[in-house]
């Protein structure tokens, strides 16, 4: 964040800049047999073609990225319960690209923030409509899941159908098959399997 506002700095440290030896160049205009010539155009076209298609690639990169700091502004402000729902297509539509270039692009690439290092897929989950019209991600319900058992008594663990209640509570509404299914993608036993006797 510089001035207030969200900045995307593409981490090229390392990436040497990429270019065509002139020397190739002067092959060609010095090639004796038309076969030479042709032979010597092929490599030099392909090789211009890497290049433009590796640069292609950093400002597809930098466009999703951008797009996806636009729709996740809240997150990037106020953290992971204010992540929204987002796919695929979602980006794919206001970058105008392919949704698999999308994917292509995101995986294995990463993010740098002030909530951490995230792999830029981490942005794009599912999400539960609310009685407010408005969809929750599945990520930032996860996550006050994972803050209510880590807040409840190991004598009295929650159960599902209290931590729904809890939820509502807190104005999110899931139901509880949905709450067991994320718990159990967390890794979290149920209730009767965290309970301590002592």
């Amino acid at each position: 964040k510089i001035g207030g506002e969200w900045q995307i700095i593409q981490n090229e440290d390392g990436m040497p800049k990429l270019r065509v030896s002139p020397y190739y160049r002067k092959v060609l205009a010095g090639a004796g047999s038309k076969e030479d010539r042709t032979y010597i155009k092929e490599k030099l076209d392909s090789a211009d073609f890497l290049i433009k298609s590796i640069y292609k690639r950093q400002a597809t990169i930098y466009k999703v990225v951008k797009c996806i700091l636009k729709r996740q502004h809240d997150f990037f402000e106020h953290g992971l319960d204010h992540l929204k729902p987002m796919v695929l297509r979602d980006v794919a539509d206001e970058v105008e690209v392919h949704e698999s270039t999308v994917s292509r692009v995101t995986s294995s690439k990463y993010l740098q923030c002030p909530h951490g290092i995230l792999e830029l897929k981490f942005f794009f989950s599912s999400g539960v409509q609310q009685a407010s019209g408005e969809d929750l991600s599945a990520v930032a319900i996860k996550n006050k899941i994972r803050g209510l058992i880590g807040g409840e008594s190991p004598v009295k663990p929650l159960s599902d159908q209290t931590i729904v209640a809890s939820l509502e509570e807190l104005g999110v509404h899931c139901a509880r098959r949905t709450v067991a299914k994320y718990r159990e993608a967390m890794g979290i036993l149920p209730s009767s399997k965290r309970k301590r006797l002592f």
